[in-house]
């Protein structure tokens, strides 16, 4: 549970500080000329695309209930996390890094989509289940008198006057 409430607070802050890292690798490590410029037009997508993913999971009624992502969250993210580092290393694999960041980004944003509407579901279920459960239940009504022996009842009636009639004829 802790490992998965840690990842609750990791998942924003990675939407920021991974997106950083590829640039910050590429100053180290060295890249191309033309490697940077794809960069400062990716690195902000890949922001966006995480900031996202993290939005939907948080948004989940589960996640917000116990406070941490599911076990399903944890290796997703895990795996997309890990190729975004591997990618800012810019050793010989950081192609590979690449495609399994990009694939991996992909597949989280489609799982916790479907995660965010399965859950969804299971809450609208539940409510409507109470709702029917509730309505099922009979009404009780009060036995007790309106007054008691001895007591005075006071009823008042209203009168409707229709709006023909309070117009002063000419």
């Amino acid at each position: 549970m802790i490992l998965r409430r840690a990842f609750r607070i990791w998942m924003l802050i990675a939407a920021v500080a991974l997106p950083i890292w590829p640039l910050v690798g590429w100053g180290i490590f060295g890249g191309g000329g033309w490697q940077f410029l794809v960069l400062i037009i990716a690195m902000p997508i890949l922001f966006i695309t995480m900031a996202a993913v993290a939005g939907l999971i948080w948004a989940r009624p589960t996640v917000r209930r116990e406070r941490a992502v599911s076990w399903l969250d944890v290796g997703i993210l895990t795996l997309w996390h890990a190729s975004v580092i591997g990618f800012g290393l810019f050793g010989p694999s950081s192609n590979a890094f690449a495609v399994l960041g990009v694939l991996a980004g992909l597949a989280a944003f489609w799982v916790v989509l479907w995660e965010f509407f399965t859950d969804a579901r299971d809450r609208a279920r539940e409510t409507m289940a109470e709702f029917e459960r509730m309505a099922a239940r009979p009404t009780r009504r009060s036995t007790a008198p309106l007054a008691r022996d001895g007591e005075e009842l006071i009823v008042i009636e209203e009168t409707v006057i229709e709006e023909s009639k309070m117009r002063p004829k000419d």
